[in-house]
């Protein structure tokens, strides 16, 4: 059952809600008064034409299929969690129809899961880093007279001091058990050095895990080292890890706990000790909330101790932006560091970072992460405290990611976009053609309830729909080359018109009776020319904006 489910469950599915003009909270008597009403409508014992009448068959086919849904609590569970498509899936029978909302999602998630274990064994998962250390101290820290007779003729030398590259890879073994590869290799300073690591992955419970692992490769000798992961309850878990390394000096054993505790929902609490040669404790507070990031460590250790602190900011905008500081001191010194964090694209966030300390000097740290790829590049630019690396750190990769993002990746995600769209069309035009045969098809059985209804708005001076518009509307004078996209839905409005009122709820339009949605994925809004008590009015709405017609100040003032 589960393999059959899409991620893409409401791609081309028909809204019932908005099909009956309800609200998704709408009660059985809302559902039933706008049954009731389409029925009248659409029923085919209504029309005598025998053309007309196979169209009203449809029309009202779908209809009681929407009520028939939504009027039953099991039914429209599932499909409020996975729209139309959900309810064709074969296997809903084995779910109890007592069951509720949360329960039914509660299967679905199950049934993922052993979706996904399944898909396991065509995983790799593959994860990566590189990192390039650049040495770039000569153009701030060159202050001897005699620069100008050094070879090269004084220009600064830059370099890369250090590199290290590792990847791993992941290959299931069973549903529980998962073997991990990973290799890495490094040099700094003309030394270079590799490494290769196996680890066994079996996930023993729902509540814990256990690995064993091996390395071979590094300098200090092969490794041997196990780690075990156990939910002690549901805000509380504890992480142990031991290794022993065989080296020539002899057998080097590390070994280190962790505990952890969800103190409220967005603040955890964390006990780590480590012991062996650097032994230390370390106590750490970290709140995370939709808007900010908080974090405050203390490590007491010999012979690292420190303390630090870091707090980000985190922008309600669709690139994720951050902005972030920390401050770490220590009888190392102390160092500053702020940087910044933006989305550029789809799968890429890029970042970049000062660090700033005393006796460590400036260094920008620039960073890339491409999908499971993570890029590093930290930039040394000097050994002291100079204002002018200080700055030039701080300004150059701000000016340079604008230019970037202006002239590269500015036009590249708008033509991503651009492509995506018209293959959005493409693959959608059968189903936009079906759809406005349909929208026709129910404005030619609405004309004469709609000729009805203008008699009796008339008559009272009530509500009559002049003109209506729905789809894309062009008024940027940089798009005169542009055509706008919309239909008339003047006569589905009117329609709907009861009692010298419009009310259409909080759903997108296209898929109210009469409507078809001509520029599918592009934003989409109604406009609306109506008179109400003798007087003409205007309203534009957005495609998923509830709308009531005419407003209150209109009464008003037909009332005064």
């Amino acid at each position: 059952m589960a393999a059959s489910l899409d991620d893409d469950f409401e791609l081309n599915n028909q809204d019932y809600y908005s099909l009956l003009n309800v609200r998704k909270e709408a009660t059985l008597e809302e559902l039933k008064a706008s049954y009731r009403r389409l029925c009248m409508l659409y029923h085919p014992d209504k029309h005598r034409n025998p053309e007309l009448k196979g169209q009203a068959e449809k029309l009202f086919n779908q209809v009681r299929q929407a009520y028939e849904v939504l009027t039953d609590a099991h039914s429209r569970a599932i499909y409020d969690i996975f729209g139309k498509k959900g309810l064709e899936v074969e296997g809903w029978e084995v779910v109890e129809r007592k069951r509720t909302p949360a329960e039914i999602r509660e299967e679905y998630e199950r049934l993922q899961r052993e979706r996904e274990e399944r898909r396991l064994h065509q995983r790799t998962n593959p994860k990566g880093i590189i990192s390039v250390g650049v040495d770039a101290t000569d153009l701030f820290d060159r202050y001897d007279e005699d620069f100008e007779e050094m070879p090269g003729g004084g220009f600064p030398h830059i370099e890369i001091s250090k590199m290290h590259i590792s990847q791993s890879i992941e290959a299931p073994l069973t549903n529980s058990d998962t073997a991990v590869l990973s290799g890495s290799l490094s040099t700094q300073n003309g030394e270079g050095q590799g490494s290769i690591n196996v680890t066994l992955r079996r996930v023993t419970s729902a509540r814990g895990w256990g690995e064993v692992e091996f390395e071979a490769g590094d300098i200090l000798g092969p490794l041997f080292g196990v780690k075990v992961f156990r939910n002690i309850t549901s805000r509380c878990f504890v992480t142990g890890q031991c290794g022993v390394q065989f080296s020539p000096r002899g057998v080097r054993r590390t070994c280190s706990l962790i505990a952890a505790r969800q103190l409220d929902q967005h603040t955890m609490g964390y006990l780590k000790w480590r012991g062996g040669r650097s032994s230390a404790m370390t106590t750490s507070l970290v709140r995370d909330t939709d808007s900010s990031h908080f974090s405050l460590s203390l490590q007491l250790g010999v012979p690292n101790s420190y303390l630090m602190m870091s707090y980000a900011f985190k922008f309600q905008d669709e690139d994720k932006t951050r902005v972030r500081g920390s401050v770490k001191t220590g009888w190392f010194g102390t160092v500053i560091e702020y940087g910044a964090e933006r989305k550029i694209s789809r799968h890429s966030v890029m970042s970049a970072t000062v660090s700033v300390g005393v006796p460590q000097g400036v260094t920008l740290k620039l960073k890339l992460e491409r999908a499971s790829q993570t890029y590093l590049f930290p930039v040394h630019l000097t050994d002291q405290l100079l204002p002018s690396a200080v700055f030039y750190a701080t300004v150059g990769p701000l000016l340079v990611y604008m230019a970037v993002h202006r002239l590269i990746v500015l036009p590249y995600t708008q033509a991503q976009k651009k492509q995506e769209l018209e293959l959005q069309k493409k693959s959608s035009e059968v189903d936009i053609a079906k759809k406005k045969q349909e929208a026709e098809s129910a404005v030619v059985l609405m004309q004469e309830s709609v000729r009805r209804i203008m008699e009796a708005e008339e008559s009272k001076m009530g509500l009559i729909i002049l003109n209506a518009w729905y789809g894309k509307f062009v008024s940027d004078v940089s798009q005169k080359k542009e055509k706008a996209r919309v239909v008339d839905v003047t006569v589905p409005l009117q329609c709907l018109v009861k009692d010298s009122k419009l009310i259409l709820t909080e759903a997108s339009k296209g898929g109210l009776p009469g409507f078809y949605d001509p520029c599918v994925g592009e934003e989409k809004s109604l406009k609306i020319l109506y008179q109400f008590r003798g007087v003409m009015h205007q309203v534009i709405s957005a495609d998923t904006e509830p709308l009531r017609i005419p407003k209150q100040s209109h009464r008003l003032e037909a009332g005064s």
